[in-house]
């Protein structure tokens, strides 16, 4: 299952420091990440899939419940600042899968506000 090929590290502070979160499969939707109490403190991350590189998706969202504004990044790759992207201290929830979403997969998530099938749903 390409989902157990995903990692994702998210940081508290920029350059990879500060509070850390692992995630050590993929196919994982944080509705709210008050839950981690790392809700608007996301700073920097390293994302990959361990197996095919560009398989893999992160989409964060500025709101709970994958609503808001959104930046979606594909492929494998490490994310010092989020400064870079205008989203730094922004995140509230995200989606992390084991493949490419699609643009329209991504709107209808948000706009549903439900997850892809067959991943894990954490709620607050």
């Amino acid at each position: 299952m390409a989902n157990s090929d995903v990692r994702l590290t998210l940081w508290s502070g920029t350059n990879f420091t500060d509070r850390r979160i692992r995630f050590r499969r993929g196919g994982v939707a944080v509705r709210d990440l008050g839950a981690f109490r790392f809700n608007n403190v996301l700073s920097s991350f390293r994302l990959r899939n361990v197996v095919q590189r560009s398989e893999v998706t992160l989409v964060l969202f500025s709101r709970i419940n994958f609503q808001g504004s959104f930046r979606v990044f594909r492929g494998s790759q490490s994310v010092a600042n989020l400064n870079n992207f205008n989203f730094n201290n922004v995140t509230s929830s995200f989606i992390l899968v084991g493949r490419i979403l699609t643009s329209s997969e991504i709107s209808q998530i948000q706009s549903t506000g439900r997850a892809p099938r067959d991943i894990l749903v954490i709620r607050q």
